[in-house]
């Protein structure tokens, strides 16, 4: 009995995959490599600026300048503030936190989603909708394991940047309703840019680029949009239950990551709630996809 090849889409999907990979990754290291010199305002100004440089260049270079729209303004202020907040507590757990631990909590983002989008689009809490969420939160506890000893600010900040994270998620699906990836992405940038400098500029110290910094906040800017346009075009060519199976890869990435540049060790418990969690996420990916076959 042969051995069925991997269809083509499969292939793509974990090559795109693969880049979304590695530009996570590159981003949490190059976050933690700058932490000590840059606040987490001052790295979302930089990577914002060069995103900036990046969107406006591509939109002119494929003509798509007429699809960047003010006429959803609200709903994109609404979504890049949560994502600049998300942001900026990831930015800040990745230099306090091993780096498996601020991934394994950031992978919370869909059952927040879950749990938020009744409220936020009107969109029905299933029972299997609600076992994953009570599922994946077991697996929060097991990866937090919240007590005097073990909960800090590091681990805070993490799991609450993924409620924002998951805030980005619920807007970002309202907007591409009516508006393109390019006009998502040139707001994104512009109105991130302008966040951080308001913020940046609070306690009246601006840390500029030197030598050292600058390739790791280059690093920054470039990686956060190349993993989004790697994952946006590996849902194009495949189901969801293909694709979030490859980016939960992530997370042995990021523990081999943080083991051999910080000598970060392997913790049973993250590793338990990692897959407590992944399991919820598959749970709801794999209802939903069974749910389109069926209708």
């Amino acid at each position: 009995m042969s051995i069925a090849e991997p269809k083509p889409q499969v292939l793509k999907a974990a090559l795109w995959m693969t880049g979304a990979i590695a530009s996570f990754s590159s981003m949490a290291v190059a976050g933690r490599e700058v932490s000590g010199v840059h606040d987490t305002f001052e790295m979302m100004l930089y990577r914002s600026l060069i995103g900036v440089v990046i969107v406006c260049v591509v939109i002119t270079l494929t003509r798509r300048w007429a699809e960047v729209t003010t006429r959803s303004m609200g709903t994109q202020i609404l979504r890049n503030a949560a994502h600049f907040t998300g942001q900026n507590l990831w930015f800040y757990a990745v230099a306090l936190i091993p780096l498996a631990q601020v991934f394994a909590l950031e992978f919370t983002t869909p059952l927040w989603v879950i749990v938020l989008a009744p409220f936020v689009l009107g969109e029905r809490l299933t029972p299997l909708k609600g076992l994953a969420a009570v599922i994946g939160f077991i697996g929060i506890l097991l990866v937090a394991r919240p007590s005097p000893e073990t909960i800090n600010i590091g681990v805070i900040t993490a799991a609450s940047s993924a409620i924002f994270f998951a805030c980005t998620l619920m807007l970002t699906r309202k907007l591409t309703r009516t508006e393109t990836i390019a006009c998502i992405l040139f707001w994104l940038t512009v109105l991130q840019a302008i966040m951080g400098l308001v913020a940046v500029g609070i306690d009246g110290k601006v840390t500029l680029p030197n030598a050292q910094t600058l390739p790791w906040l280059a690093v920054i800017g470039f990686a956060g949009l190349l993993a989004h346009f790697c994952i946006t075009n590996a849902l194009a060519i495949a189901p969801a239950t293909i694709v979030v199976p490859f980016d939960f890869a992530r997370l042995p990435v990021i523990f081999v990551v943080g083991a051999v540049l910080y000598g970060e060790e392997l913790d049973i418990w993250v590793a338990s709630g990692a897959l407590v969690i992944f399991s919820a996420i598959y749970l709801n990916v794999w209802s939903q996809t069974r749910k389109i076959r069926v209708a």
